[in-house]
């Protein structure tokens, strides 16, 4: 590796978190694309790094790093950026917020996408009518605590959460591609669209968009990614 980290992603995946995440902290990284199309990340070279098979894998001079949210507390540890200190009143707060992304908003949003792989295919349909509701409560939570303006998810001061969750609420806007995604609406949450607003103007995010083809306004009014480094989505 020439630089310190090497990304390996897929367009429109969890990686683009991280992505954004170290373009944020201004770090040298080098990019691999995993071919899904072609189940690279089911590959034996792949399952070394994540013997999850899932995408992201962040290389690094400690080991490879996978699962979205340890990257993004690694890294802001590592680099003292975008995360309350760890000595912070804020930093308790912060951290229950970022596991309850992780651990129970991006699980759910899991179910949503791959529910076939939580039920019979017969069933699918009836599986993501009874997360929507989930969803839907989750963000009202965390509206509330954006309402609140706290420094790691307001306007003014991107971290590493507010960027977890503007991809999220991307990917709910897309996906899954054919279903009804009418029970997602930005409006619903407007301290957080404003969140989302502000980090579509900031350079990691332009830096994000050249590189996975996410469209001008790839939080608050997002297409389908046109992946000018492949196609993996």
């Amino acid at each position: 590796m020439e630089s310190p980290y090497r990304l390996h992603y897929a367009p429109d995946n969890a990686s683009l978190v991280i992505r954004l995440a170290l373009e944020e902290m201004g770090l040298p990284y080098d990019t691999t694309l995993v071919d899904r199309p072609g189940k690279a990340q089911d590959s034996a070279a792949y399952r070394a790094l994540n013997p999850n098979g899932l995408i992201p894998v962040l290389e690094t001079p400690q080991g490879p790093i996978f699962e979205t949210a340890a990257i993004l507390l690694w890294l802001a540890d590592t680099h003292g950026q975008l995360v309350p200190a760890p000595d912070s009143a804020e930093r308790a707060p912060f951290l229950k917020w970022l596991f309850f992304a992780s651990n129970t908003l991006h699980a759910d949003l899991r179910i949503l996408f791959y529910a076939g792989k939580y039920i019979d295919a017969a069933q699918t349909e009836t599986l993501r009518a009874g997360i929507r509701p989930r969803l839907r409560q989750h963000l009202q939570i965390l509206e509330a605590e954006a309402a609140q303006a706290p420094t790691w998810l307001s306007p003014q001061q991107p971290s590493v959460l507010s960027y977890y969750l503007a991809c999220m609420m991307r990917w709910m806007a897309l996906y899954p591609a054919g279903t009804d995604r009418s029970w997602y609406q930005l409006a619903d949450t407007p301290y957080l669209q404003k969140v989302l607003m502000q980090l579509e103007l900031r350079p990691a995010t332009r830096a994000a968009i050249r590189a996975e083809g996410l469209g001008v306004t790839p939080f608050t009014s997002p297409t389908y990614a046109n992946p000018p480094e492949g196609s993996a989505t």
